[in-house]
């Protein structure tokens, strides 16, 4: 039997030992499951600063936005750069270091006393920390441990985002609403430290690690070498995508994907509906809603995923949120009915459905540096998002209404079905990684 010395020091399975009735790999997406809803706490929060923050210490909304500006941008371009990390020095390191780094920017804001503190610590620390736990990070543990069941396990861990979101703000608007933010940051501080064990102590950068096959695998996997030139490499992953045409169409669809999620509903949900007289708290109780059907829609999409042409699913996916937009504007009303719930339902199991066929697609498509394009397939959809927030509350000024800004939406999801048909498939097996 192999000798070791180190928990990471094992390069070969194991021959002496019944294996476990349940694969090692399940328990590394278990803790990776938790580790994304910790992180996933401080996504709860920054909605739920604005009022605070503002009444305390007289700084415009403007000023407290460009910090959950910078944030959000971060969140989409240190993925890629977070992936490639990830393969030079491991996961467990990086991921350690990002939950550290949320917990700071999170806890050190209780003590600040001006603006750019603000944007130093939320913006800067949190952004990068949060960037770091994306959806790369899910890509990445999926694609080493397992062979079969990835669209499943992609979509559940996709899944955990929402999860944590639905776990932590009624308990931190409840704090603010109560008690004041400073506890609400602490929450979340505590919260992303209290994960550092589980990932430091239970999590494992590669089956080899262990002695083990990739879930589903027929034959043992060594560990690669560690990738020096982390930066260089997601840039060079970049240049060499950037060539290939499916990358454009995954970025695209993937942009229209976050403008009408995060940029869209998200951001213009409530004040649409209230326009047209519904109460702002039975507004954002529906949007709450969409994040349980957020939950159901993922897992199940990753399960679909496993089984059915990525591409014609994603074609699906945008295809009947675009309807549903189109038909949003005739349901918004001063109070909640019948129809707005079917809406609400649907929308939310049509949020992120489109994440485990994208990731699926990426991978097809580029084989090991899959999950560095998917990084910067993400970093599209966050700008997407990005604009779509500024865009909807200038159209909002501008035409006194959101209909314009529904029935765009609709035709861009629209585009975004068409352009999912138009790639091409391409066996992963023979697809080389872009080194």
């Amino acid at each position: 039997m192999t000798q070791t010395t180190g928990p990471d020091a094992v390069q070969a399975p194991r021959t002496g030992k019944k294996p476990s009735r349940i694969h090692r790999a399940w328990y590394v997406a278990a803790v990776t499951f938790v580790t994304i809803i910790g992180a996933a706490a401080f996504r709860s929060l920054p909605g739920l600063l604005f009022d605070p923050l503002h009444q305390e210490y007289g700084w415009s909304r403007g000023t407290i936005g460009a910090a959950v500006s910078i944030n959000l941008a971060l969140y989409g371009l240190t993925a890629p750069f977070a992936a490639a990390l990830m393969d030079r020095y491991g996961i467990r390191r990086v991921v350690a270091v990002a939950l550290t780094a949320i917990a700071a920017g999170s806890g050190l804001t209780v003590w600040m006393t001006a603006a750019w503190q603000l944007l130093l610590c939320w913006g800067l620390l949190v952004g990068l920390g949060s960037g770091s736990m994306a959806l790369a990070f899910a890509a990445t543990v999926t694609n080493r441990w397992f062979t079969t069941r990835r669209g499943l396990v992609t979509g559940i861990l996709t899944a955990a985002s929402a999860s944590g979101q639905l776990i932590f703000l009624p308990a931190l608007s409840w704090m603010v609403e109560r008690h004041d933010w400073r506890p609400a940051a602490v929450t979340v501080s505590l919260a992303a430290l209290a994960v550092v064990p589980f990932v430091w102590l239970l999590l494992r950068d590669h089956p080899a690690d262990v002695g083990l096959k990739p879930y589903g695998a027929t034959e043992f996997v060594p560990k690669p070498e560690p990738v020096p030139g982390a930066a260089r490499r997601a840039v060079t992953v970049l240049y060499k995508a950037a060539r290939t045409g499916p990358f454009w169409l995954l970025a695209g669809t993937f942009a229209i994907c976050g403008a009408s999620t995060n940029g869209l509903i998200q951001t213009h949900f409530v004040p649409a509906a209230h326009d047209h007289g519904m109460p702002v708290t039975a507004a954002a109780s529906l949007l709450a809603v969409i994040g349980v059907f957020d939950v159901v829609g993922t897992i199940a999409s990753g399960w679909f995923t496993d089984r059915f042409d990525a591409r014609r699913l994603l074609a699906v996916y945008y295809a009947l949120r675009g309807i549903s937009l189109l038909f949003l504007p005739m349901l918004l009303g001063p109070s909640v009915h019948p129809p707005m719930i079917f809406f609400i339902v649907f929308y939310g199991l049509d949020w992120v459905a489109t994440v485990p066929p994208t990731v699926a697609l990426c991978r097809e498509q580029y084989g090991d540096d899959s999950a560095i394009v998917f990084g910067w397939v993400l970093a599209s959809h966050q700008v997407g998002a990005a604009l779509v927030a500024f865009l909807g509350g200038v159209a909002r000024d501008a035409f006194g209404a959101y209909d314009t800004v529904w029935y765009t939406s609709g035709a861009l999801c629209a585009v975004a079905a068409l352009m999912a048909l138009v790639i091409r498939r391409r066996p992963a097996t023979v697809v080389p990684a872009l080194v």
